[in-house]
């Protein structure tokens, strides 16, 4: 059975409903996804690199968690559902950290985007149908890998936007 997405407004509240396929066909229906920033206590950044089975941007480092929201799923269901799902672990709402809500288009998509952070240092469990491997890197060798197609576009678009906003 295929995905059903809620389709929002650019304020983020819910207009409608559609397939997977049809968010992901270029139609650029604007749909929410959460993301999820895993720092551990030294300030490294936990990223996936996604499956070669993936359909877009497959074998890319990317954000800790990434994930739709499924049509009737609230925020805070969808946040805990996608980290249990990607890396393995049960968090409470309570001990994530919102930092912002924005809308990101790529080449087949658009998506409203609502991003939070969590610290913890292990016990992931990565989700091998979508991660081909998880692994910490520090804030510099990030910045050295920038713009040479070692990230996805959307991770450089997230790094970005949350380390200038702790300038």
């Amino acid at each position: 059975m295929e995905e059903i997405f809620p389709v929002v407004d650019r304020s983020g509240a819910v207009i409608g409903e559609a397939t997977r396929a049809e968010c992901h066909g270029g139609s650029f229906i604007l749909h929410p996804v959460i993301h999820c920033i895993v720092v551990n206590s030294s300030g490294e950044w936990l990223l996936q690199k996604r499956s070669m089975d993936k359909d877009i941007q497959p074998g890319k480092w990317d954000t800790s968690v990434g994930g739709h929201v499924q049509a009737g799923e609230s925020i805070e269901d969808a946040l805990k559902r996608e980290v249990s799902e990607e890396i393995g672990i049960d968090i409470e709402y309570s001990e994530c950290e919102f930092l912002h809500e924005y809308s990101l288009r790529s080449m087949v998509e658009e998506e409203y985007v609502y991003t939070f952070r969590i610290i913890r240092d292990g016990g992931f469990r990565k989700q091998d149908s979508e991660i081909d491997e998880l692994a910490f890197y520090d804030i510099q060798t990030i910045r050295s890998k920038l713009g040479t197609g070692y990230f996805t576009p959307n991770f450089e678009d997230e790094f970005k936007r949350v380390t200038e906003a702790q300038c």
